[in-house]
């Protein structure tokens, strides 16, 4: 094999002197035509002049770039092809361990890529990091949780042979977010995975994917203001990445942060635009941030700003060449834009009359059915609230019985809302409250989407409804601590506060209301009645 070793790491090599015990300290600055990346030290024994395509790839997939990661890993292979760590580098650009499970094409071309790894000559070092991530690539017979399990594990063995690699020990953060048990009221491996990850922070403060991960360790609503720190870092740490400008957002919109949360999505989607002039393919970094744009821009009542985002994603199209990864995406949130813009809106009538495109897979269709059965429920139209959670059991079992099955697990919460919802609007309250407060309780442990109706505020609707203002705006109030500033929560705990003429609190929350939506043109008839009542307090 041809193994020129880098003349900044050759000395430390031949010396047999560990790499680490002398470069610790140091990080090589992503700089891409001015645009930043972030500081990532990953040294590795390949041909002289491949290090910084490689640092820059691993500093690419740190920030979830994962389409020119792999270019750059590619383009190592290409200077080098002996050098094994470029082939390692393409493998981990094809598991997105937070997105995606690998479809079966991916996990032969990343078993592919893994092998040609381990053929090659490498460092002690090196080898870790290839043979931890054939693991996950290598037996065909285990399921998706159970490599990503394996792979966990055999990283944290990395990080044990390798003490002073930082970047081993953000890798093995990674992997426990990624292996991390669906529903786990703990948190278990977020919080070992933050534990790792703060203490890395305050020695490599500009390091992409500690402040990523950070961000993504502590997205729920236990753990969401731990990580506000590392949110107002990381998209000045990683500017020219869609994604690092974006995620932010997923901590401010758990804190209702909304106008930091907008001016975050729009840079992003500026960055994404910009990518994808240049053919990298970002249509999900853009539908992603639209997502939360919409989202943000109804809860500061800016429904003209929140519709464009309807109207903009149905227009949209995936570009060429991302089908496989995009398709899904695309129509799922084509279906859930209108639902949230209309349910937020508290427009029933409109929710109800949502159609789903037929040319759609089932699970895409599942949003409108939620919609409807809320709505349903809403407008106590029992028999509507009925159609749409038999609609929507049909479709869970044609997901079932689809292509990728696995998906059926995650409507379990959701379709436990539907049964309430159809329970309440057949008058059955008691039971809709009581399912109801269980998927809030569920909620308030493990969490929801950061764009999601929480539950717990539509358990308080329930209970206003039914006349017990009192049960409704202790609901609303634990509501506002799991999800600030949400435009329904405020004005639903007014209307509460009201209604027990509590008037100074309901002064304050219709005051907060106020302020989150000062500056908005907004013909929202809560914002006339907020100002009057407000005035009136």
């Amino acid at each position: 094999m041809k193994n020129k070793l880098l003349s900044l790491a050759a000395s430390v090599v031949l010396l047999g002197i560990p790499l680490y015990a002398q470069e610790s300290h140091h990080h090589e600055g992503m700089t891409l035509g001015g645009n930043d990346l972030g500081s990532v030290n990953f040294p590795i024994s390949c041909a002289a002049g491949t290090q910084q395509i490689f640092t820059r790839g691993v500093a690419l997939l740190y920030s979830f770039e994962y389409e020119q990661a792999q270019q750059s890993f590619a383009s190592v292979a290409q200077k080098d092809p002996a050098c094994a760590m470029a082939y390692w580098g393409q493998g981990m650009s094809l598991w997105h361990q937070l997105w995606e499970r690998p479809s079966k094409a991916a996990l032969q071309q990343g078993s592919d890529f893994l092998q040609k790894a381990s053929a090659l000559k490498s460092t002690a070092r090196e080898h870790d990091y290839i043979e931890a991530l054939a693991i996950f690539y290598r037996d065909p017979g285990l399921d998706h949780d159970q490599r990503a399990e394996a792979y966990c594990k055999a990283m944290k063995g990395v990080t044990e042979r390798n003490a002073q690699d930082r970047e081993a020990q953000v890798f093995y953060a990674l992997a426990l977010l990624a292996s991390a048990p669906e529903n786990d009221a703990e948190h278990k491996n977020e919080r070992a995975a933050v534990a790792i990850l703060n203490q890395l922070f305050e020695e490599q403060p500009r390091h992409p994917g500690i402040a990523h991960y950070i961000i993504h360790a502590c997205d729920n609503p236990q753990m969401a203001s731990l990580a506000l720190p590392a949110a107002r870092k990381y998209a000045q740490i990683a500017p020219a990445s869609a994604h690092a400008v974006h995620m932010p957002s997923h901590i401010f919109a758990r804190l209702g942060l909304w106008q930091d949360d907008i001016q975050s999505n729009l840079r992003a989607i500026q960055i994404a635009d910009q990518q994808a002039s240049m053919h990298v393919h970002t249509t999900h970094h853009k539908v992603h941030s639209m997502d939360f744009l919409e989202y943000a821009y109804l809860q500061i009542g800016d429904d003209s700003s929140a519709k464009k985002q309807v109207d903009d994603l149905a227009a949209m199209k995936v570009m060429q060449g991302d089908e496989d990864f995009m398709q899904d995406y695309m129509q799922g949130s084509q279906s859930i834009f209108p639902v949230v813009y209309a349910i937020e809106r508290r427009q029933w009538k409109e929710a109800l009359a949502l159609e789903p495109r037929p040319d759609v897979a089932p699970y895409a269709k599942t949003p409108i059915y939620w919609g409807r059965a809320v709505a349903a429920g809403h407008l106590r139209d029992a028999a509507a609230a009925q159609d749409a959670l038999q609609h929507y059991d049909q479709l869970i079992e044609a997901t079932k019985k689809g292509p990728k099955p696995y998906l059926a697990n995650g409507y379990r919460q959701q379709r436990k809302e539907l049964v309430a919802w159809a329970d309440f609007a057949a008058g059955k309250s008691d039971d809709a409250v009581k399912t109801m407060m269980a998927v809030a309780d569920e909620q308030d442990k493990v969490g929801k989407g950061e764009t999601d109706l929480p539950a717990r505020e539509m358990l308080a609707d329930m209970l206003l409804q039914s006349g017990k203002p009192k049960d409704a705006l202790a609901q609303y109030e634990i509501a506002l601590k799991t999800d600030p500033n949400r435009f329904n929560g405020l004005y639903g705990a007014a209307q509460a506060a009201s209604q027990l003429e509590q008037k100074d609190k309901a002064a304050s929350y219709y005051t907060q209301l106020l302020k989150n939506c000062d500056g908005t043109h907004s013909d929202r008839p809560e914002l006339q009645q907020a100002k009057t009542l407000a005035a009136a307090n």
